[in-house]
C-alpha cells in the first residue's frame, strides 16, 4: 500500500456522484484573482487552468474543504453533497 501513488490511491474510493454540485464557484471572481491558489490546494485537483479561466469539476471531490479555506476571494460556495451521495473512503 505505501507503494502506491496518489491516483492509485484515489482511484480506491467510491464516489456515488450527484447531477446536482455541491460547490459552486464565482467564475467572474476567479478571474480576477491573481494567486488562483484553488489550483494548488485542492488534492484532487478538481481545479484547473484552461484557456486563462477557472474550471471546476465537483465529480471527483474529496470533500475536504481545502478549496473554501483558501479562497479569500469569497468565489466558492462550499456545502457537502446531498444525502447518500459524494465520496465513500475504501481505505480510512
Amino acid at each position: 500500500m505505501n507503494d502506491m501513488t496518489m491516483e492509485q490511491r484515489l482511484a480506491l474510493n467510491h464516489y456515488d456522484v450527484d447531477t446536482e454540485a455541491h460547490i459552486k464557484v464565482k467564475p467572474e471572481v476567479c478571474q480576477e484573482c491573481d494567486l488562483r491558489p484553488c489550483l494548488y490546494v485542492c488534492p484532487a485537483e478538481c481545479f484547473k487552468l484552461k484557456e486563462g479561466k477557472i474550471s471546476f469539476s465537483y465529480e471527483g471531490c474529496l470533500e475536504c474543504g481545502s478549496c473554501r479555506i483558501c479562497c479569500d476571494q469569497e468565489a466558492i460556495e462550499w456545502a457537502y453533497p446531498r444525502a447518500g451521495f459524494g465520496i465513500s473512503y475504501e481505505y480510512g
